[in-house]
């Protein structure tokens, strides 16, 4: 158990350090097809650790939330991701991201259980920051629905990665409360950044 405790820590550990670099949300014109959507899930922290905050919230809450959840994230992602299309960046944008991090650590630290629905729509507003921030990067990208694709395969692989964590740890509470309790910590990190 003692080595599991020290993953966890070594992740949120992680997440700190690599905190600052998280809002790196612009491609630029040079080509941002559908390998360059694979990869920015996993190398912006912020979208990392949202993403796996879903996933592990998802397990902890059971039922048809192991999948629902996870589902109502992608798709209210894509709707955010085609509403930025053609809009101005919004200053307060970086910031709504980061407290996304924060709330989802939050709803996994304290295992946070909200009614069936209730639960659907504070995940999907959260999805829909994460996807109008990669949204406004699509015009500019060589390939944006390649990008977009790549994107939300991405995604939808971390969930599956924190549902798959969240129920290997679901008889650890601590640990899975811990996780939770990390992820917070590196979203307050993203809103002082």
């Amino acid at each position: 158990m003692k080595a599991k405790s020290l993953i966890v820590y070594f992740i949120a550990g992680m997440g700190l350090l690599l905190a600052p670099a998280a809002f790196a949300h612009t491609v630029g014109a040079h080509g941002a097809g559908f390998v360059a959507g694979l990869a920015h899930p996993l190398l912006g922290i912020d979208h990392l650790l949202a993403m796996l905050a879903v996933g592990l919230w998802a397990a902890q809450s059971g039922g048809g939330a192991l999948w629902r959840v996870p589902a109502a994230f992608v798709a209210a992602m894509a709707g955010g991701a085609l509403l930025a299309n053609n809009t101005v960046e919004s200053s307060l944008l970086e910031t709504a991201i980061a407290g996304s991090v924060l709330a989802l650590g939050l709803m996994v630290g304290f295992a946070l259980r909200l009614p069936g629905l209730s639960g659907l729509l504070a995940v999907s507003l959260f999805a829909l920051f994460h996807g109008y921030a990669h949204g406004l990067e699509m015009p500019q990208a060589a390939s944006p629905w390649g990008y977009g694709l790549g994107f939300l395969l991405a995604t939808s692989s971390l969930h599956f990665a924190g549902v798959l964590l969240g129920l290997f740890l679901g008889r650890r509470q601590n640990l899975l409360r811990a996780g939770g309790l990390a992820i917070a910590t590196a979203g307050l990190w993203l809103l002082a950044a």
